[in-house]
């Protein structure tokens, strides 16, 4: 599936008129069901649906460990893509309603839905003391990130989360219309590879939010740096957590919104 799709645009520039055609970032609809029973339908980018619903399982508190869900089975409808079942191992008991959401979330928020404010905070394991990276670092791996958005490129419109090693080695990067989905994406491919997800930067593409705090520190991630602002919501989460937080991570500089001692001058 591609992560873009064509549509015909009137430019206006200059005073000049000119018809085209323009690239679109795409925006579906998935269906997430556990056991059978739906969940969650959220707005995405087609495309790693199976990722997304790994690391989606895992940074909602779904799972615990990625061993506990055995496969990501394609449902009828759609042409088999677009309604996924999340089947969990054997013995792995879950309350499918703690888990069911009132409403479709849309591709802006990661956390709509939810039956109430207590179900937003999943349980989040302690996070370790470490990495520490270089200022310099940390500038340079944002940079790494956006030279990695082909699908940014294309269509100006989505966003990115990207992780790296403490010593910058790149480990992968997705996109996604959803900045939560992009890092449930990112979450999902990582997980295959590492578990827990320690010792790990992920860099996101615009605001720390809320749900992107939650999910890093559910992953077991003590750094996430993003090119915009925290919101305040995201900080005080986070000084809780005891995850680090930068923010306007851009040539020159950036903020550090909460525990700076992961970040040598």
């Amino acid at each position: 599936m591609s992560s873009s799709s064509p549509r015909p645009v009137v430019r206006i520039s200059a005073g000049e008129t000119v018809e085209r055609e323009d690239l679109l970032p795409a925006e579906e609809p998935v269906e997430f069901r556990l056991q059978g029973v739906p969940i969650a339908v959220l707005m995405r980018t087609p495309g790693h649906d199976e990722e997304l619903a790994r690391g989606f399982a895992l940074t909602e508190g779904i799972i615990l460990r990625p061993e506990e869900l055995v496969a990501v089975r394609a449902l009828p409808g759609l042409d088999g893509a677009g309604r996924y079942d999340l089947v969990l191992a054997d013995g792995i008991r879950v309350d499918e309603e703690q888990f069911r959401r009132n409403l479709y979330a849309t591709s802006s928020c990661g956390v709509c839905g939810k039956a109430s404010i207590d179900a937003v905070r999943v349980a989040a394991p302690p996070l370790p003391t470490g990495p520490v990276i270089p200022a310099g670092l940390l500038l340079e791996l944002v940079e790494a990130m956006r030279s990695a958005q082909a699908g940014f490129d294309a269509t100006g419109g989505l966003h990115a989360a990207a992780a790296f090693t403490a010593e910058g080695e790149f480990l992968g990067v997705r996109e996604d219309v959803g900045r939560h989905n992009a890092m449930d994406k990112l979450v999902g491919v990582l997980t295959s590879r590492h578990w827990p997800l320690a010792e790990m930067v992920v860099t996101v593409s615009g605001r720390v939010s809320f749900e992107l705090v939650q999910k890093a520190a559910v992953a077991g991630i003590s750094v996430l740096a993003g090119v915009s602002a925290a919101s305040s919501l995201a900080v005080d989460l986070a000084d809780e957590l005891g995850l680090t937080v930068a923010g306007f991570v851009r040539p020159g500089g950036f903020n550090l919104y909460t525990h700076p001692h992961r970040i040598a001058p």
